[in-house]
């Protein structure tokens, strides 16, 4: 874990030798105006994400998961061999699972082990992607438009641009809040877009926990994620809001067996087996 963090610091640290010297050489055309806007937004981009490598917290897991797409578009639309593989390596550090581990417990208490989820299926067929996009592109546009003078038309994209991203970032962050984790007294399941509040399930009430069969009934939690789930078997029934889109409330229900998707299914029942939770 820490070689991964030290590579990712080390990726994001030589940034401007490598895509920013792309960039740079991309925008030789440009006008003075524009060189600088982009030049000053690119730095800006780069200072707060490198703090951010330095402090695991699920901000910082946030603000790396976006902006490390955006490093590698620039490699790719800069034309420059090294921008192009440096955005690769970017994308693929910050989206590894260990990261996600890594980043998620930055805030965690000594005696907790935090697992993110992974993301429901349907919000990777696009609407991840348009989120970002336009996360992003709506003040990057406005600024550069206001570089080129065009002062009607780049000030209300910036206001409206803003007001956009800050919307869509904070619902992207909701997928960096998503995990399962392991306390002396159990394991909780936090997941708020499954559960209006997180769920204790206490020590004494789990019976087991194991790869989810291919043909089960249990309370399904995963929100169509992608990929093995895990399955949580109890002695008794729990209860639990299950969240409800749109709405601040939820849906009271409970259950004895449920099922969550985390990006390491492997490292979930090993942390299981290691608190024997695993019977």
């Amino acid at each position: 874990m820490r070689l991964l963090l030290i590579a990712l610091r080390v990726t994001w640290g030589v940034l401007p030798f490598t895509v920013g010297t792309g960039l740079a050489a991309a925008l030789d055309d440009r006008s003075r105006d524009v060189q600088m806007a982009a030049s000053a937004l690119a730095w800006a981009a780069w200072a707060v994400v490198l703090v951010a490598t330095l402090v695991p917290h699920p901000v910082s897991l946030t603000a790396i998961r976006v902006a490390a797409p955006a490093v590698a578009a620039v490699g790719f639309w800069s034309g420059s061999g090294s921008a192009m593989v440096a955005g690769v390596v970017a994308v693929g550090l910050a989206f590894l699972a260990e990261t996600g581990v890594a980043f998620v417990n930055g805030p965690a208490y000594p005696n907790e082990r935090r697992f993110p989820l992974r993301p429901p299926g349907l919000l990777l067929l696009g609407t991840v992607e348009l989120a970002w996009a336009l996360a992003l592109g709506g003040p990057v546009a406005g600024v550069l438009l206001l570089a080129t003078g065009r002062l009607a038309v780049g000030l209300p994209v910036v206001v409206v641009g803003l007001a956009v991203a800050a919307v869509l970032l904070r619902a992207l962050h909701g997928l960096s809040r998503r995990w399962v984790v392991f306390v002396p007294a159990g394991l909780v399941l936090h997941d708020p877009m499954a559960l209006a509040d997180p769920v204790l399930f206490q020590r004494k009430v789990v019976e087991t926990v194991r790869l989810a069969p291919a043909e089960t009934d249990s309370l399904d939690l995963t929100k169509g994620a992608l990929g093995p789930a895990v399955e949580l078997l109890l002695r008794d029934k729990v209860p639990m809001v299950l969240a409800v889109p749109g709405t601040r409330g939820g849906e009271p229900g409970s259950s004895t067996r449920l099922l969550f998707s985390p990006s390491r299914p492997g490292a979930v029942l090993a942390e299981a087996i290691a608190r024997r939770l695993v019977r």
